[in-house]
């Protein structure tokens, strides 16, 4: 039995797979089963993984259910005591798995280590911050405020935690693994491990970047949620939702800076200051209005200058994302 388990759900990859792959099976963790979920592919995927020789690595070919399906699909194939899953455009630093499995050694009340994550394009270069987080502990209501996670390619997770919530949620992608993260804190605590393993590919043809459909999805997670009735969540629920909404707004306006990608975030800015219109005191929120105004009024031309100048200084990224939501330690 290895001690972990990887999980890669992959659909026509054969450009990123076999980077991803290799990111995996160079881990200094070496114990560990890779399982290759092929949903359908009708690309070279398959041709691709068939020249990767390493008796870790078994591939498993469906036909095409979507992301959500296939990585149940792997859960069901998996022997480890841990639970880990990358995208397969994504990719691991050398020492994500090992640091992880002994941050969770470390602490045994906690079954989910997760760690920092760097947005990185379709070459692998650095575009930008994702997740700083340092909390550990309970963080169930942190996680309906924020997904401190920021992927599906950071946790390493207990099996055991996992067999206990259940599997991921087809109806809610492309937010089923927040939802699995909420799930996971509502039982179960999590310890950080503050530095960058995980490296996340933003291509333009992403999921994460169909903005109605997010909207869709993350409500249908919160509706779950509200629906158990629990007075201390339903006392923060306009802060959650002002929240998700200030998420989406600053989420539509990454990328190539456009004119439409400024009307959806003020959208969805304007639902979240509607939700919570404390929002109106917190900088992130004018920062927001600031690039939807940028967007708005200036040509393309100019418009992508400011904005690739700002994101030229080496820590604005990280700002932005500490002040998108007030994190503080949590303990219990």
């Amino acid at each position: 039995m290895p001690i972990v388990s990887v999980i890669i759900p992959t659909y026509n990859a054969e450009k990123t797979i076999q980077e991803t792959v290799s990111s995996v099976l160079n881990q200094t963790l070496s114990d560990l089963e890779l399982i290759i979920i092929n949903d359908g592919s009708t690309d070279r995927t398959l041709d691709v993984v068939s020249t990767l020789d390493d008796p870790r690595l078994k591939v498993f070919s469906y036909p095409n259910a979507g992301v959500a399906i296939s990585r149940n699909r792997g859960l069901s194939k998996a022997t480890g005591q841990y639970i880990s899953f990358i995208d397969a455009d994504d990719l691991w630093t050398p020492d994500k798995l090992e640091a992880q499995y002994q941050a969770l050694q470390d602490n045994p009340q906690a079954a989910v280590a997760y760690s920092w994550t760097d947005y990185v394009d379709e070459s692998g270069q650095f575009l930008g911050v994702c997740a700083r987080a340092t909390n550990s502990g309970n963080l169930y209501q942190l996680l309906l405020l924020a997904d401190v996670i920021g992927s599906g390619s950071n946790p390493l997770i207990k099996a055991e935690a996992i067999a206990k919530v259940g599997e991921f949620d087809p109806a809610v992608v492309p937010t089923e693994d927040w939802d699995m993260w909420i799930r996971l804190a509502e039982h179960f605590q999590y310890v950080a491990v503050p530095a960058v393993h995980i490296l996340y590919r933003q291509l333009p043809n992403s999921g994460s970047y169909n903005m109605r459909k997010m909207e869709v999805s993350s409500l249908r997670v919160l509706e779950k949620v509200f629906d158990k009735n629990s007075e201390s969540i339903n006392a923060i629920k306009s802060a959650i939702l002002g929240n998700r909404y200030k998420c989406f707004a600053w989420k539509a306006l990454e990328g190539i800076p456009e004119r439409h990608r400024a009307w959806t975030g003020g959208r969805f800015l304007w639902h979240s200051i509607q939700q919570d219109k404390s929002l109106l005191k917190k900088k992130v929120t004018w920062k927001i209005f600031i690039k939807i105004a940028i967007l708005s009024i200036l040509p393309r031309s100019i418009a992508s200058d400011i904005l690739t100048r700002k994101k030229r200084l080496s820590h604005i990224d990280a700002l932005l994302y500490s002040l998108q939501y007030p994190i503080q330690n949590t303990e219990n």
